[in-house]
């Protein structure tokens, strides 16, 4: 269960929404969540592997070491 506080601008588009097509409010605040929940989830790991990247605790390969290594240089 999940509970979230809407400005009073949002909560009227999100009603009017639904009473136009008939559709709950939380269907179209679920279908929101699932529509950004991947990009969300992707930012995050990837700011992570920066992080690491920066420390210097995640290894980086230059684009001419991985040709090499798969033999794509010959």
């Amino acid at each position: 269960m999940l509970a979230i506080r809407l400005s009073d601008e949002i909560e009227a588009r999100l009603d009017s929404l639904a009473k136009q097509t008939g559709r709950t409010k939380t269907f179209y605040a679920r279908e929101a969540i699932l529509a950004h929940l991947e990009d969300l989830e992707d930012y995050y790991l990837s700011a992570e592997t920066v992080a690491r990247v920066r420390r210097g605790d995640e290894p980086v390969h230059s684009s001419e070491n991985v040709r090499k290594s798969l033999g794509l240089d010959d």
